[in-house]
């Protein structure tokens, strides 16, 4: 049975694409824009493009914050893409006073000082060294842990701390992908990277299937 999986339609983000992606990769995908719907997902992925307070501040007029919200914070699947993945941090430079999620700990920043923002190409993921197998299941990339090349759009990362079990290099390392327990997230854009990206989604449908 496929699994339905909610995209959190609020009105910001390359919603359709990340539909069609996952339900090529198997799922049930739809877009949701009532709160009832996210909370009978079998799974939830907040996408987001653009200014992290344009989004907070729709993702709350949307009326579906708090449940997006109490999906993040649930015992089952939740992905976040590009700003989807900041939003799980306490807020962002880019825009002071914006809040997120709070999920972990710190804040969004800009990339580094002399290259060129926003990074906008195909970039090589590296699983985080600090990573430890023990303790983390690494679903997200499984099957991807080398030679995997991935589409970025992004001025702004967050910190790297011990959620992050990927990075690229961009004038030093930046978090390309995170995970703690049933939540993922990537800055990269999956729907947008190929067969590595449609791998990870899958490995995501398959965690909301199990």
């Amino acid at each position: 049975m496929r699994p339905f999986i909610a995209v959190v339609d609020y009105g910001i983000g390359n919603l359709r694409s990340a539909e069609k992606a996952l339900c090529h990769v198997g799922a049930d995908a739809r877009l949701v824009s009532h709160a009832a719907d996210v909370d009978r997902a079998d799974g939830v992925v907040l996408p987001g493009v653009g200014n992290f307070g344009r989004c907070s501040e729709a993702l709350s007029g949307s009326g579906l914050w708090d449940a997006t919200l109490g999906a993040a914070r649930a015992d089952r699947p939740f992905l976040g893409i590009c700003v989807g993945m900041q939003l799980l941090y306490e807020g962002s430079d880019e825009s002071p006073g914006a809040p997120g999620f709070g999920i972990f700990a710190g804040k969004v920043g800009l990339l580094p000082e002399g290259v060129r923002r926003p990074q906008m190409q195909w970039n090589l993921l590296r699983p985080h060294p600090l990573m430890a197998p023990a303790s983390r299941r690494n679903r997200l990339l499984r099957g991807f842990e080398a030679d995997a090349w991935a589409y970025f759009v992004h001025s702004y990362a967050p910190p790297i701390g011990p959620e992050t079990v990927a990075t690229c290099d961009y004038g030093g390392d930046v978090a390309a992908a995170v995970e703690q327990g049933d939540i993922w997230a990537t800055q990269f854009h999956p729907e947008k990277s190929s067969s590595v990206g449609l791998g990870i989604l899958a490995n995501f449908v398959a965690a909301c299937a199990a």
